[in-house]
C-alpha cells in the first residue's frame, strides 16, 4: 500500500459535506460569469461554434477530472497537485503546479474584481444613476470597475476568513439566484430567439482557422477552470471522497450550463453582437429577451457570480498556500490556522491583498475589455500546463494498472495521458502562434509578444521561487519529491 504520511503541523477543520464542496467549486468556475463574458470572448475566435469548442475541451478536462479524483482517493491534500506531481514527477514540477496556481487565481481576482466592479456600475445605470460626486459612470472603464471591485474583494475576503462553511452557505444562495435567471433567460432564448438553429455550431472543422481553434480551445478550457476547488477543501470535508464527487458534480452541471448558454446566445445574438459586447453580452442578452425590471435580472445573476468566484478564489489559493508552508516552500505566515475559525486566515486576508495589488497594475490596460482578454489568455496557458502536469502524474502514479488491470490501466493511465498531450499541444501551439503574430512588444491585449510574456514571466517566476524554497529555505519537500508511489495500485479498488 502507499504509505503517505498525515500531514504535519496545523489541521484545518474538517466541516463540510457534498453540497459544500459543489456549491465552492461551482462558484469557483463561476457559470454565469463565463456564459456571461466568456461566451463573447470565444465567438470573437471562433465565431458561430461556441458548442463545437465547449464539447472538445470538455474532452481533456474529464481526463483530467479522472486524475485528480483517482489521486485524491490516494492522497488528500490541500496542495493537490503539488503534492501529487511532486511526488509522482518531480518536486521542482510540483511546485511549479503550485506556483502557477496561485499566480493564476490573484490574476484571476484581479480579473474578477474589475468584472464585479462592472456589473454593479452597469447596475446602478439601470437604477438610474449614471454620475456620482460628478464623475460619468462608465461600467468599461477599468480604473472606475477595479475601485468598486475591490471594496467587494475586501468584503468577501473577510467573509472567507471566518470558515468555508460559512463562505459555503452564502454561496449557495447566490448559486441558487443564477441558475434559476440563467436557466430562464436561456430556456426563453432557445425557444424564441430569431436566428435559426444550425447543425453547423457543433462542427469544429468550420472554425476558420488552427489557431482560431486553439485558442478557442483554451478559452473554453479557462471557462471550466475551478472545478478543482472542491480538491483544495479535501482536508475540510468530512469524508475525501465527497470532493472528488463535487468535483465530477460540478463539472458535468458546467458542461450543461455551457452548451445551454451557448446555444441560447447564438439563437439570440448574431456573431457580432456576441463578439462586439464584451462584459456588458449577458446584459445586452437580457434586454433584447425581455423589458425593465425584468431583463436586470442577468445582470444581477452576473454580480453574484462575481462575487461568489472572488470569494471562491481566495478560498483555495489560501489552502494551497497553507499546504506548500507546511513544507517550508513558502515562509511560515502561509500555515498559520485561526484557532478560533480553523482556516488559514492570516494567508486568506494576505490573499485578497495580493489580488488587490494586482488589479491596481491592471490599470496599465485602459480598457476593460483589453484587461479581460489579456488575463484569459495568459491564465489558459498556465490552467493547460497545471492540468497537464497532474494528469501526468496520475498516469506515473498508476501505471502499473497497464500490466494487471487493463480496463482500470486505460482509465488511470491512457486517458490522463491523452488529455494532458491535448492540453500541451494546445498551449504550446497557442504560445507560438503569439510569438510569429507581431515584430515588437507593448503592453496591449493585442500584442502577441505581451500576450505570451505573461504566461511566460508566471513560469519562470516558479522556477525562481522553487531554487529559494530548495537551497535558501532548505525546504524538506525537495527530497520527500523523490520516489513515487506508482507501483501501489491496490489502493484504488474503491475508485472503479
Amino acid at each position: 500500500m502507499i504509505d503517505t504520511p498525515p500531514p504535519s503541523g496545523p489541521a484545518l477543520r474538517k466541516s463540510l459535506g457534498l453540497l459544500d464542496g459543489v456549491a465552492i467549486a461551482a462558484s469557483s468556475t463561476a457559470a454565469t460569469t463565463s456564459i456571461g463574458i466568456g461566451l463573447g470572448v470565444t465567438a470573437g475566435v471562433v465565431g458561430l461554434h461556441l458548442p463545437a469548442v465547449m464539447l472538445l475541451a470538455f474532452l481533456p478536462i474529464l481526463g483530467i477530472a479522472g486524475a485528480y479524483s483517482r489521486l485524491n482517493k490516494v492522497e488528500p491534500n490541500a496542495g493537490n497537485g503539488y503534492v501529487w506531481v511532486g511526488r509522482s514527477l518531480t518536486p521542482w514540477l510540483g511546485f511549479l503546479v503550485g506556483w502557477v496556481n496561485i499566480v493564476a487565481t490573484i490574476a484571476f481576482l484581479a480579473y474578477t474584481t474589475a468584472v464585479t466592479g462592472s456589473a454593479m456600475i452597469q447596475l446602478a445605470g439601470e437604477a438610474g444613476l449614471h454620475r456620482l460626486a460628478g464623475l460619468a459612470l462608465d461600467p468599461g472603464s477599468t480604473a472606475q470597475t477595479t475601485a468598486v471591485g475591490i471594496v467587494v474583494l475586501i468584503a468577501v475576503t473577510l467573509t472567507a476568513v471566518t470558515g468555508v462553511r460559512t463562505a459555503a452557505r452564502l454561496q449557495t444562495g447566490l448559486l441558487v439566484f443564477e441558475y434559476v435567471v440563467l436557466l430562464g433567460f436561456c430556456g426563453y432564448g432557445i425557444v424564441t430567439g430569431p436566428h435559426s438553429f444550425s447543425l453547423s455550431w457543433f462542427d469544429p472543422f468550420a472554425i476558420p482557422s488552427a489557431s482560431a481553434l486553439a485558442q478557442g480551445l483554451l478559452l473554453s478550457v479557462f471557462c471550466y477552470w475551478g472545478f478543482e476547488a472542491a480538491f483544495t477543501v479535501n482536508e475540510e470535508v468530512r469524508d475525501p471522497r465527497d470532493a472528488s464527487r463535487a468535483g465530477l458534480i460540478t463539472l458535468v452541471t458546467m458542461l450543461g450550463l455551457f452548451l445551454l448558454g451557448s446555444i441560447a446566445f447564438q439563437r439570440v445574438l448574431s456573431e457580432g453582437e456576441l463578439a462586439g459586447h464584451g462584459a456588458q453580452g449577458l446584459a445586452y442578452f437580457g434586454d433584447r429577451l425581455a423589458s425593465r425590471p425584468l431583463a436586470a435580472l442577468p445582470l444581477v445573476a452576473l454580480m453574484f457570480s462575481a462575487v461568489a468566484s472572488l470569494q471562491a478564489g481566495v478560498i483555495p489559493t489560501a489552502r494551497g498556500m497553507f499546504a506548500m508552508s507546511r513544507d517550508r516552500t513558502l515562509g511560515p505566515v502561509w500555515s498559520k490556522v485561526s484557532a478560533r475559525y480553523g482556516t488559514p486566515a492570516l494567508g486568506t486576508l494576505l490573499i485578497g491583498a495580493l489580488a488587490t495589488a494586482v488589479a491596481a497594475l491592471a490599470l496599465v490596460i485602459p480598457r476593460l475589455a483589453d484587461m479581460i482578454m489579456a488575463t484569459v489568455n495568459a491564465v489558459g496557458i498556465v490552467v493547460a500546463l497545471s492540468y497537464a502536469l497532474t494528469a501526468l502524474a496520475a498516469a506515473v502514479r498508476f501505471r502499473s494498472l497497464l500490466r494487471e488491470n487493463r480496463r482500470q490501466g486505460i482509465r488511470a493511465v491512457v486517458l490522463p495521458t491523452l488529455s494532458a498531450l491535448a492540453l500541451l499541444g494546445l498551449g504550446g501551439y497557442l504560445a507560438w502562434s503569439f510569438y510569429t503574430s507581431t515584430d515588437h512588444l507593448e503592453v496591449s491585449a493585442d500584442n502577441g509578444w505581451f500576450l505570451l510574456l505573461t504566461p511566460a514571466v508566471m513560469i519562470a517566476s516558479g522556477f525562481v521561487a522553487a531554487a529559494w524554497a530548495k537551497w535558501i529555505r532548505r525546504s524538506p519537500y525537495f527530497q520527500s519529491g523523490e520516489g513515487t508511489d506508482a507501483d501501489a495500485p491496490q489502493l484504488l479498488a474503491t475508485s472503479s
